[in-house]
């Protein structure tokens, strides 16, 4: 039996994350591993600006500085809301308004099924 949790992706996060460099992007799946068998991230901080129980995976390499935002705390899955590479100190304001539409639809869809 598998009692690991689905990813569901949300927009355009999938093929974001294929754009992170490969060793990135290597760690950032077995970060989300991680969460799919119930354990944290590594390295990673809430955000709570974009919602309820949003994180973000904190991944840094010789090219940059990248996040992978979630949310976890859903029973039926772990949602990959945003991936995206930071150029700044602070989260961009386009990065998290991203994040909370794609927040939204999930809360929105969730409550539309029956």
């Amino acid at each position: 039996m598998n009692d690991e949790k689905d990813i569901r992706w949300v927009g355009s996060s999938y093929h974001d994350i294929l754009e992170f460099p490969p060793t990135t992007r290597r760690e950032a799946g077995f970060q989300l591993g991680r969460l799919q068998v119930g354990l944290d991230p590594e390295d990673w901080k809430p955000f709570d600006d974009v919602g309820a129980g949003v994180r973000k995976i904190r991944l840094r390499d010789a090219s940059g500085i990248f996040r992978v935002m979630y949310v976890a705390k859903l029973e039926e899955a772990i949602y990959v809301l945003h991936c995206f590479q930071k150029k700044t100190q602070t989260t961009s304001k386009q990065d998290k308004e991203i994040a909370t539409l794609r927040y939204r639809a999930i809360a929105h869809e969730r409550r539309m099924q029956p």
